[in-house]
């Protein structure tokens, strides 16, 4: 009677936890030198994998074949994407916020000088410009390929992915 879909209960949340306590220990120990815990963090990845794996089968087989998201609960997944996406975005600002500060007004402790001393730049017109490169290209035709599909032009939308 009511419009959200209550969920059951699912394992799925507690192994998240106990892997995510693997890939700590495991990184932990790993970096400390005691031998034998690299095996527990790579467990614990893979464990994590196979549950972020299994956990969305669920939520799709809920959404789809079982029909329990109802319009109210779709429009709570998308607002949730949303903030996401936002939350990311204001993330990035405050980074980018930072480093452009430091960079303007180099405080003392920094030496006065940008790069601070001490600090190897690398050339940005290397690997970084080729990274920036392939980004946009792959940006721009996963975009193309998009537009394609939604023309119904399924094998052009595929030479653009390829």
């Amino acid at each position: 009677s009511q419009p959200f879909h209550i969920v059951r209960l699912r394992p799925w949340p507690v192994l998240a936890r106990i892997c995510a306590a693997a890939i700590l220990l495991g990184g932990v120990s790993f970096f400390h030198g005691v031998s034998g815990y690299g095996r527990l963090g790579l467990l614990g990845f893979r464990g994590i994998v196979f549950i972020a794996f299994c956990w969305w089968r669920d939520v799709c087989r809920e959404a789809t074949l079982l029909g329990c998201h109802t319009n109210r609960v779709v429009r709570g997944v998308k607002l949730g994407i949303v903030l996401f996406i936002t939350s990311e975005v204001i993330f990035f600002f405050g980074f980018f916020w930072a480093f452009y500060h430091s960079r303007l007004v180099p405080c003392g402790r920094l030496g006065c000088v940008w790069p601070p001393i001490g600090v190897e730049v690398i050339d940005p017109f290397g690997v970084p410009l080729l990274n920036t490169l392939v980004l946009l290209s792959s940006g721009v035709l996963v975009t193309l390929s998009h537009h394609r599909l939604m023309g119904s032009h399924r094998i052009s939308s595929l030479n653009y992915l390829v």
